[in-house]
């Protein structure tokens, strides 16, 4: 049994959390990560209304009486979607756990607090963290370079990113970015780091409502099937290489591109569109680097098991063979 601070915190078995993921995060999966002794997060914001989350809550419910939580990721857009009235659907429906993302949880602790919401927030960087941590967050998350979605612009991988954050917080930390195996949490524990959190190993999982074929391609993936967009804007995201892709990037090589520019070739609904109906082409998607890793597609019960029974031979087998040598 791998028991950290995480794993205390959230009343979960391992440390192993699923990250939220637009169009992915719904019940099925979710409760699925839970009952394999993970901690499932639903994504708000891939529900259309707060009434809507509500109903996903129960939902997940139905399907697990393990801990979840639920994900809200807080963006400046031109109109942006009600934020304060999925916070409020969020404890109302008496979520314990929220994973927060995008801009500074600040403005949400109060709510939270007041319904004793244990808030995980996901950072890109050291500064961002602490601030976070000043805000009252109980962990963080923090993404390295690998991970996918926004890496930020620092392009400090998780080898380093990881540490430096352990290192400079009192509350604990999880690792994202790059982690997808046994060998990767046994690293990720080595580097101080009290849990992992996956999406992309996730996604290729029996339970994760997205096409097969998004999940045949994600197996047949190395190191370098993933591109670097909006480089040049200033908001870096790493997605899935594909032909969509591609063509941002090379509009981006110019120079002078502006996000008028993409915006068509980038719209989310075009990516949902690759999600439900298997057409790999037609838009973006996220994945990390860890997409290299991703050999198979079992269930979340299957893949979990045997991350952990994986990490807990190589820390009592070949670790202290290293040491007896």
């Amino acid at each position: 049994m791998l028991k950290t601070r995480i794993t205390e915190l959230f009343g979960i078995k391992h440390p192993v959390i699923q990250g939220g993921m637009q169009w992915v995060g719904y019940a099925e999966l979710v409760s699925a990560v839970s009952n394999a002794g993970a901690l499932g997060i639903l994504t708000a914001l891939t529900q259309p209304t707060p009434e809507a989350l509500t109903k996903e809550i129960e939902r997940t419910r139905e399907m697990t009486d393990q801990p979840f939580g639920v994900n809200l990721t807080i963006l400046p857009t031109i109109s942006p979607p009600p934020y304060e009235e999925y916070a409020q659907a969020i404890v109302g429906a008496g979520i314990k756990i929220v994973e927060t993302a995008g801009r500074n949880p600040e403005p949400f602790m109060e709510l939270f607090k007041e319904y004793d919401v244990k808030v995980i927030h996901k950072c890109t960087s050291v500064r961002h963290a602490l601030k976070a941590q000043s805000a009252g967050v109980s962990a963080i998350t923090i993404d390295g370079f690998e991970c996918a979605g926004h890496p930020g612009e620092d392009d400090i991988p998780s080898l380093v990113l990881l540490p430096q954050a352990a290192e400079a917080l009192d509350i604990p930390v999880a690792g994202c970015g790059g982690f997808s195996d046994a060998k990767s949490l046994v690293a990720a524990l080595a580097l101080g780091g009290e849990a992992i959190v996956m999406g992309t190993r996730f996604m290729a999982t029996k339970e994760a409502g997205i096409h097969q074929n998004v999940k045949d391609r994600m197996t047949e993936a190395d190191e370098r099937s993933t591109n670097l967009m909006f480089r040049t804007l200033h908001n870096t995201a790493r997605v899935f290489k594909n032909s969509i892709s591609d063509q941002v990037v090379e509009i981006e090589s110019t120079g002078t591109a502006t996000f008028e520019d993409v915006k068509d070739l980038v719209a989310g609904q075009r990516g949902r569109v690759v999600f439900e109906k298997g057409d790999m082409e037609h838009g973006i998607w996220s994945a990390g680097i860890s997409v290299a890793r991703v050999k198979d597609i079992p269930t979340c019960k299957e893949m979990v098991s045997r991350l952990v029974s994986g990490a807990e031979d190589i820390i009592d087998g070949r670790l202290q063979q290293v040491k007896a040598s």
